[in-house]
Formats: structure tokens, C-alpha cells, sequence
């Protein structure tokens, strides 16, 4: 009996295709990359077959959330993975999903092409966002976070483009940490926060779906205090909470993310490119920034910081000709750092971090 062979393995974050040898054991299939790494263990109960053209096996694990599958064109090894496994389409169980995913996306496409008819994509997206499933956004933000640290790289000159992860680093990487914990247990947000610094030289941050925010290291160079810093993660965890970067993605998408709303999938990679470039490229609405700005006042004050600090660095990365993106499509600076000032009047006039945590983070990329 046939034992192992070569397939093609999609791990459901990307479009792209992973040449891999599969190990038949006698309680699961293995997927083990080329250079011996094992990928995925598969238990035989939870495998169920896809559609696909004659002559390939393609499976995936049953009533399972994740967009991964395995595509198997070895006649002898189709034929073991069905012998050890219960019989992967038992009575026709397979076609009947297949038929009902069918009827639900042609009733899905006419839904949208009506709703696109009498709102058009914008206003569709904008009135759709804050009722999209936390799950899908989840899986969403997994998708074009791929495609993001793809975008970034993996190495910046030399070293990993995320920082925090170096013996040097470690100190700033556990501040950062306990900045985060104080807003995320302050915002009380459906859905857990992950928050890098990455090595990029623009005094910028980015949030994207699903929770996933990067604060750039130029940012942490530019800041006097932690506080300044806290501003600005407050400000995007405001765009996570209100949702404006699925919005951004239904907007970009159109047509394809709409159908994977009602399916609970996505139509195509192209989709997920779509939304990491509208992720990347974004420029928000200015009712969107002044609301991410209000939010970041009150979620600043609540984790034990001085809210005006946000209007602060913004004022000087500006004054420095920043590119920051919080800052565009937005009222003059100075107005709007006055408007800051005037939410917090009365607040916390505290620290979120302590004077030692302030000098791990400023070190969290290294250097002295």
C-alpha cells in the first residue's frame, strides 16, 4: 500500500501553492514541506472531498473554518488516503453541499447586484460594515495580513522586519506588550488586538481588519513620551473598533467580498490583493479620523494616560513634513489637535507606561 507522495498544499492564508510530500500514518495524513518541516496534520475522520477536475483528489477538513486544502493527482495515493479514511463522500453528501453552495451564490449574486443597483458599492459598504460577522472579519484580516507581511518583507537590512523578537529587544517588546494590555483591557473590543512594531523609517501606524495593527518604528523615534505613542495606537485601535478597515475592504472588493459575506468565504485571491492594496493605500474620511480621534481621547484616559499627547505628536510630525496616513484627508492639524485638546479637557493627565517601561520601548528595534 502506498505510504506517502508528492500533492499540492494551499494553507488557505494566500493563493499561493506549496509543492509537499504527504505522510500516510495509521491515524493521520502529515504535510510535510520540502525542506522537512512538517505543515499540517490532517486526522482521517475530518477529511471530505471538494470538487475538482478528473484525475484530482482535492480535500479539506470537515466543518472547518479555515481555507486550507490538499490536491492530489497520484492515482495510488488518492486511492490510500480514501482506503485509510472514512469513505470521503458518503452518500453524495459532498454534491448536495455542493448544490447548496451553488443556489445560495446565485441567490447571493442577485441580492447584491439589486443592493449595488439602489445604494452602490460606497453607501452598500458603509451600511453593510458594522453587521459583518466577527469571524469573517477575522478570517479576512488573517488573509490580507499574509499578503501585508509579504508587501513588507521578511528581513529589513538584515534583520527581521518585525521587531521585539532579538535578546535586546525583548524589554521593549514586553512595554509595548503592557501598553496593550492596559487598552485592550480599557476598549473591552470583540476581538483580540495584535500589535507589532515593524522596521519602517516612516513616523506611521496602520490597522488592518481583524484586529492586526503595525506601528512603524519612525514613529517611536519621533515621540517624546509614551504617551504620544499610546495616542496613536488608541487612534487606530478607534478604526479597528468602528470598523473602517472592513468597510475600506467591501468597498475595494465590491462585488467579490459582498458574495463572500453572505458564503462566509472569500471569491478568489484576487479579492484578498484587492483588499490588501485598499488596506495599504487607505486614506480614511475625515467624519471617520475625527471619530478614530475622539475615541483615542477617551480610550487614552482610560488606560491611564494624557489624551493631548495624540494632538501633540501629530502637530510635529507634521510640522517635520510627515506622511503619517491619520493625517491626511483631515483638517488642518493645528484645528484638529485643538479639538483634541478640548475632548480631553478634565482628563487623566497620567503616564500609560512608567518612565523604565518608556526607555524598553524607544528600544525595541535595538540601538542604544
Amino acid at each position: 500500500m502506498t505510504t506517502g507522495g508528492p500533492a499540492v498544499y494551499f494553507d488557505g492564508k494566500s493563493t499561493q501553492r506549496h509543492n509537499v510530500t504527504l505522510e500516510l500514518t495509521p491515524s493521520s495524513l502529515l504535510v510535510e514541506a520540502q525542506d522537512g518541516r512538517t505543515l499540517a496534520r490532517w486526522s482521517y475522520g475530518e477529511l471530505e472531498q471538494s470538487s475538482s477536475q478528473e484525475g484530482i483528489l482535492r480535500i479539506a477538513r470537515m466543518n472547518s473554518d479555515s481555507l486550507e486544502r490538499i490536491e492530489v493527482r497520484d492515482p495510488d495515493l488518492a486511492k490510500a488516503i480514501d482506503d485509510l479514511s472514512i469513505p470521503l463522500d458518503r452518500s453524495g453528501m459532498t454534491q448536495r453541499r455542493s448544490r447548496r453552495r451553488v443556489i445560495v451564490l446565485a441567490m447571493a449574486a442577485v441580492a447584491s447586484l439589486l443592493l449595488v443597483g439602489i445604494f452602490g458599492i460606497p453607501a452598500l459598504a458603509t451600511r453593510l460594515a458594522p453587521y459583518v460577522p466577527y469571524a469573517f472579519e477575522k478570517r479576512v484580516g488573517e488573509a490580507v495580513n499574509a499578503q501585508v507581511r509579504t508587501v513588507f518583507g521578511s528581513k529589513k537590512d538584515g534583520a527581521k522586519f518585525e521587531c521585539g523578537d532579538a535578546d535586546d529587544e525583548k524589554a521593549g517588546l514586553a512595554a509595548l506588550g503592557r501598553m496593550v494590555g492596559r487598552m485592550e483591557q480599557a476598549a473591552q473590543l470583540p476581538l483580540p488586538l495584535r500589535v507589532r512594531v515593524i522596521r519602517q523609517k516612516q513616523a506611521n501606524a496602520i490597522a488592518l481588519p481583524g484586529g492586526y495593527i503595525y506601528v512603524f518604528q519612525g514613529l517611536i523615534d519621533q515621540a517624546e513620551n509614551a504617551d504620544e505613542v499610546a495616542g496613536v495606537l488608541a487612534h487606530e485601535i478607534g478604526h479597528v473598533a468602528n470598523r473602517d478597515g472592513m468597510r475600506a475592504v467591501l468597498q475595494a472588493g465590491g462585488l467579490s467580498f459582498l458574495f463572500g459575506l453572505v458564503l462566509g468565504d472569500f471569491v478568489g485571491g484576487g479579492a484578498v490583493i484587492i483588499a490588501t492594496r485598499a488596506v495599504l493605500q487607505l486614506a480614511y474620511s475625515r467624519e471617520a479620523e475625527a471619530s478614530a480621534d475622539l475615541y483615542a481621547v477617551q480610550l487614552v484616559e482610560k488606560s491611564g494616560g494624557d489624551p493631548r499627547a495624540l494632538g501633540t505628536i501629530l502637530k510635529r510630525i507634521a510640522g517635520k513634513g510627515g506622511d503619517i496616513t491619520i493625517l491626511a484627508n483631515h483638517p488642518a492639524t493645528a484645528e484638529r489637535a485643538r479639538t483634541i485638546d478640548a475632548a480631553a479637557k478634565g482628563t487623566n493627565k497620567g503616564e500609560v507606561l512608567s518612565a523604565d517601561e518608556w526607555a524598553a520601548l524607544r528600544k525595541i528595534c535595538g540601538g542604544t
